[in-house]
């Protein structure tokens, strides 16, 4: 775990130092998901988000891609047309 004192800039804005961007492995252009946990910022990775949904998602849902399930589903109902 890393520190480092920073200001809020103009507009509210927030300059992340290079050594924390890297220690949690955010680059230029990425994008990422910022949320309040009991007063204080968590800053995550979008993918990082993604990925976790997905994985509680499969108790649900399985390892079924349900994108390739409603793409047969359609094609299916096309040749039926």
């Amino acid at each position: 775990m890393s520190l480092a004192r920073i200001k809020i800039g103009t507009n509210g804005r927030l300059i992340v130092p290079a050594k924390l961007r890297k220690e949690i492995g955010l680059s230029d252009g990425m994008t990422v998901v910022i949320e309040t946990v009991e007063g204080e910022l968590r800053v995550r990775k979008m993918k990082d988000v993604i990925r976790n949904a997905q994985e509680r998602l499969k108790k649900y849902f399985g390892e079924t891609s349900l994108s390739e399930e409603l793409i047969s589903e359609r094609r299916e109902e096309a040749k039926n047309e």
